[in-house]
C-alpha cells in the first residue's frame, strides 16, 4: 500500500514529504511533476504569493536513473518566501480558519497554527499526486477536472466528455469549460476584490480508464469512494463531496437513478448510464469516476469579519495577511492529485507487486478474467 506524510510550514525554509509503497521501475518525468505544481499556482483571483514562488520539487531518494527504486521517495520543496521567524504573532483569529481552535487545542499562538494549516501544504500533495499520475498512466488511467460554479454563475452543460473537458479548459483562467460563464465568474472575482471579499465555488474531478473492482464492499475503510471523499474533504476549505448525480439523487426515483447493466464480448460488463459516478458498493464499476466538490470562500478577508482579541478579550476585526480572492481553479487541481493518490493506492492493493512490470501482468490477467 501507498502511504505518505507531509511536513513543513507556509513560510518556513523547506517543506518535505515522504511517499512509500511505490513499486520499482516507474519512470519519473520531473518536468511533468513540476508542471502539476505550476498548474496549482494558476487561476484568476490568486494573490501575491504566487508571484514570489516558482514551485519546483526535488526527489531526494527512492529515485535512480529517472525511475523509482521501490524504496521511500523523498520530496523536497524550498520556499522562496522564507520568513517564518520574523513574522509577528497574531492575536485576532479569523472566522472560518483553524486559528482559534488550533490555538485553544494546542495551547500555543496562532502563528504556529496558521503556518501549518495553510493551503501551502497542498503543494506537496500535488507533488505526491503527480507521482501517482505517472504510475496510473501505465494502466491507461487519466484524470482531469473543471470548475462549473462560482457565486451565482453556473455552467449548465451536462454530460461533457472527458476529452472535451481537457480541450476546453486548456487556455482557461479558471479551469472552466465555458468562456461565457468564465467571463461572468471573473467579473464576480473582480468585484469581490474591490469589496475586500472572497469566493469559493464548485468543481468536478473525472477519472477515465479505471478498471472495475478497485476498492471493496467488505469493510467501511476499504470502500474506495469513501476514501476518495475523505481525501477531498481533507483539502483546506472543501466542505462538500458527491459522486455522479450527487444531490440530484435525492430528488429522483430509483428508476432514474441506477445504472442498468449490459454485456458486450469486447467490453465485458458495462453500464447504460453513469448516474452513480463510477461506484457501486464502494467499488469501481469501470465507468468514469465523477466526483463533485464544493470549496468555501477563503477565510482571510481584506475587509475582515468580527473576531475577539485573544489577549484582551476585546471585540476587534480579524487579522489580515496576504491572501487570494479566489483559488477555486487551484483547488480543482489539488483534488485531482488527492484522487490520483487514492486510485494509485487502490491499484497497488489490487494488483500488488514490487515492480511496475509485475503489476501490469496482474492487471492484464484480471482484465481478461472479468470479460468472461
Amino acid at each position: 500500500m501507498l502511504n505518505y506524510i507531509t511536513s513543513g510550514e507556509s513560510h518556513n525554509k523547506y517543506m518535505i514529504s515522504v511517499l512509500e509503497g511505490m513499486p520499482s521501475g516507474v519512470p519519473m518525468d520531473m518536468d511533468e511533476i513540476n508542471h502539476e505544481l505550476w498548474r496549482r499556482q494558476q487561476g484568476y483571483g490568486r494573490g501575491g504569493r504566487m508571484k514570489l514562488e516558482k514551485d519546483m520539487v526535488q526527489l531526494t531518494s527512492g529515485y535512480l536513473k529517472e525511475h523509482t527504486t521501490g524504496t521511500p521517495i523523498g520530496i523536497l520543496l524550498e520556499n522562496s518566501d522564507f520568513k517564518i521567524h520574523k513574522m509577528p504573532e497574531i492575536e485576532r483569529p479569523r472566522p472560518g480558519h483553524a486559528d482559534l481552535m488550533g490555538a485553544l487545542k494546542y495551547q500555543q499562538g496562532i502563528r504556529a497554527v496558521l503556518e501549518r494549516a495553510s493551503a501551502r501544504e497542498t503543494t506537496l500533495r500535488v507533488a505526491v499526486g503527480a507521482i501517482a499520475k505517472q504510475l496510473l498512466q501505465h494502466f491507461g488511467i487519466k484524470i482531469t477536472s473543471y470548475v462549473y460554479e462560482l457565486g451565482n454563475v453556473c455552467v449548465d452543460e451536462k454530460n461533457v466528455s472527458f476529452e472535451d473537458i481537457e480541450k476546453r479548459t486548456k487556455d482557461s483562467q479558471l479551469n472552466c469549460i465555458c468562456p461565457e460563464s468564465e467571463k461572468k465568474m471573473i467579473a464576480l472575482i473582480d468585484q469581490a476584490q474591490k469589496d475586500g471579499d472572497t469566493y469559493g465555488g464548485r468543481f468536478e474531478v473525472r477519472v477515465k480508464g479505471c478498471p472495475a473492482g478497485l476498492g471493496s464492499f467488505a469493510t467501511y475503510h476499504s470502500k474506495l469512494d469513501a476514501r476518495i471523499a475523505a481525501a477531498i474533504i481533507s483539502v483546506q476549505a472543501v466542505k462538500e463531496v458527491g459522486f455522479g448525480l450527487s444531490e440530484e439523487l435525492g430528488r429522483i426515483p430509483g428508476s432514474q437513478s441506477h445504472d442498468e447493466i449490459l454485456f458486450d464480448e469486447d467490453r465485458g460488463y458495462y453500464r447504460r448510464t453513469n448516474n452513480l459516478g463510477g461506484f457501486e458498493g464502494g467499488m469501481t464499476t469501470g465507468e468514469e469516476i465523477i466526483v463533485k466538490a464544493t470549496k468555501k470562500p477563503i477565510s482571510t478577508l481584506r475587509k475582515p469579519l468580527q473576531s475577539v482579541n485573544m489577549t484582551s478579550k476585546e471585540v476587534e476585526k480579524a487579522a489580515f495577511e496576504r491572501s487570494d480572492t479566489c483559488a477555486i481553479a487551484a483547488c480543482s487541481v489539488i483534488c485531482e492529485a488527492v484522487v490520483a493518490y487514492e486510485i494509485a493506492n487502490a491499484l497497488i492493493e489490487k494488483f500488488g507487486g514490487d515492480s511496475l512490470d509485475e503489476m501490469k501482468r496482474n492487471h492484464q490477467s484480471f482484465l481478461n478474467q472479468i470479460k468472461q
